[in-house]
């Protein structure tokens, strides 16, 4: 059991939305002592990671504040498992000895809510890429995703996108996708450029064993974004900071078209925008992902985690 809201024993201290409501106090004092030693076991602090913003991103905001804090230059911070950078939800922040405990933590079973936009393909499987094909997609209705999403349940092979981190003979898959990318930019003979990113990732990346137990159509909508998903697929960057500047979102809403709400319940290591294309595959169309949350991360769950601002409150300078 990972939960550990005692700082006196020597489990993890929990700094989540449920920690902050026990002390009753607000964001004008810092809610964690300014001595790591008051934490044997480490804090973890799980983040709702902000759109348009990597991991490592989160990391560095969150490692100025608590090396100033704690008056530690050396404090060990991390995370237990990478969210994409157009994916928002449960990042789980580790800090101090908590960090001996990411690999245990990345290997329990993750959620997601995925919004999947059907008829159209990406080279990254999402919208950080231009469209590079369009399929047929009048034919796919709710009654076909109610009756092909079963078929993903269960243990399964899978491929991961070559824009990941993926690590491919010590080399990360997408420092190679990006040279693949810049040599067929353009391409308009042959192969479309998701078959080359596809043909690429099958020769280069070896297929993983994963486990789907559940999925749940939220929503579907068969001439656009899903109402549901609409605030996280804008394309907007948010005000958090510079870094959400950095990332490209493509906008194909102008496209008209269809995109399901999946919630998704899998085991580590399970590529989401993967999913999104075998689906495709499987409906006889194309698809990508254009909107991800990771609601939940073994235990820890996004209506508990604390937005990047909150994150960083909790420390102050000395």
């Amino acid at each position: 059991m990972i939960r550990e809201d005692r700082p006196d024993i020597h489990g993890p201290h929990i700094a989540d939305r449920r920690f902050m409501e026990r002390t009753g106090k607000d964001l004008t004092c810092p809610l964690l002592s300014d001595s790591i030693d008051d934490y044997p076991g480490g804090i973890i602090i799980p983040v709702d990671k902000p759109y348009r913003w990597t991991s490592a991103d989160v990391i560095r905001k969150i490692k100025f504040q608590a090396v100033r804090h704690f008056r530690k230059k050396n404090l060990k911070v991390g995370h237990a498992g990478t969210l994409d950078p157009l994916a928002t939800g449960v990042l789980l922040v580790c800090i101090g000895k908590a960090t001996r405990l990411a690999e245990e933590l990345q290997n329990h079973d993750k959620e997601y809510v995925a919004g999947i936009t059907f008829g159209a393909t990406t080279p990254s499987y999402d919208l950080e890429k231009k469209v590079d094909r369009l399929f047929p997609h009048a034919h796919i209705t709710r009654e076909l995703l109610l009756d092909t999403l079963p078929h993903f349940i269960g243990e399964q092979e899978q491929v991961a996108p070559l824009f990941s981190a993926k690590s491919v003979d010590g080399v990360r898959a997408y420092e190679l996708a990006r040279k693949l990318y810049m040599q067929h930019a353009g391409n308009q003979e042959g192969l479309s450029g998701n078959d080359i990113f596809d043909t690429a990732a099958s020769g280069l990346i070896r297929t993983s064993r994963i486990t789907i137990s559940s999925l749940e159509l939220l929503d579907f909508n068969p001439d656009g974004p899903c109402g549901l998903l609409q605030e996280m697929y804008t394309g907007e960057p948010d005000d958090t900071g510079r870094q959400s500047l950095r990332i490209n979102v493509e906008d194909n809403r102008h496209l008209g078209l269809p995109e399901a709400a999946v919630r998704i319940a899998c085991s580590k290591g399970t590529y989401v925008r993967a999913f999104a294309r075998d689906l495709g595959e499987a409906l006889g169309s194309g698809a990508h992902l254009s909107s991800l949350q990771r609601s939940r991360s073994g235990e820890f769950r996004v209506e508990d985690a604390l937005d990047i601002r909150t994150a960083t409150a909790l420390f102050s300078f000395i």
